[in-house]
């Protein structure tokens, strides 16, 4: 998990090592992150692993909730036929990048009414999840950039795999643990002092967001 502070500041500030996604894993690891001092969450950016959702809605219940773009958009390629692929990308890419959610919600409903007769697996799945398409708009345009996908987290998992190749295995969990918490303390040294993109230019309206 990783957090941006209103000032733009950003740090992993937890993670867990489980054998499988869960709500009950997910559930205690947003507890944890509570009971060591996280009171208040203004959004919340996942894809869509099982159990965030409604973890979050125990844990922190007035917290938005985004669902990754980019996962979207992977999902919807596994189930499409390889020569619409390259379309329907560059179709839904379209979703995030409008001035307004009002004018995103339309292409989304239009994207919906083109693809529904050959895709209706795919544009069924996409209603039922739209509640948590475009909240990223309800945000200032200047950050809206960085809370549409979880990039953030996606670069910070590839460093953990590059550093972690030239090990045969990790013989204890332990030792996975000690590995994958200097790799964290590393990151957050590294942008310790750094203003996300875009943060700095909005930090009094996301300040106005917390009580």
């Amino acid at each position: 998990a990783i957090g941006i502070k209103p000032n733009g500041h950003k740090e992993v500030i937890d993670y867990c090592i489980a054998p499988s996604e869960n709500i009950e894993v997910w559930t205690e690891m947003l507890q944890n992150m509570k009971s060591r001092g996280l009171k208040q969450v203004e959004l919340f950016l996942s894809d869509g692993v099982v159990g965030m959702k409604a973890a979050l809605t125990r844990t922190y219940p007035k917290a938005h909730f985004q669902r990754c773009l980019v996962h979207v958009m992977r999902n919807i390629c596994a189930k499409v036929w390889v020569d619409d692929r390259e379309k329907i990308m560059n179709e839904f890419k379209q979703i995030h990048q409008q001035t307004s959610q009002k004018e995103a919600a339309a292409v989304l409903h239009e994207f919906y009414a083109k693809w529904n007769k050959a895709y209706s697996h795919v544009i069924k799945g996409l209603r039922e999840i739209e509640p948590d398409l475009l909240v990223f708009y309800n945000y200032p345009k200047q950050i809206r950039a960085s809370i549409y996908s979880t990039n953030m987290i996606e670069s910070f998992n590839n460093v953990i795999k590059r550093k972690a190749k030239p090990k045969a295995e990790f013989p204890t969990e332990q030792s996975l643990d000690v590995f994958i918490g200097i790799q964290a303390m590393s990151y957050n040294d590294r942008y310790f002092n750094r203003i996300h993109k875009g943060f700095g230019q909005v930090q009094d309206t996301l300040e106005s967001y917390f009580e």
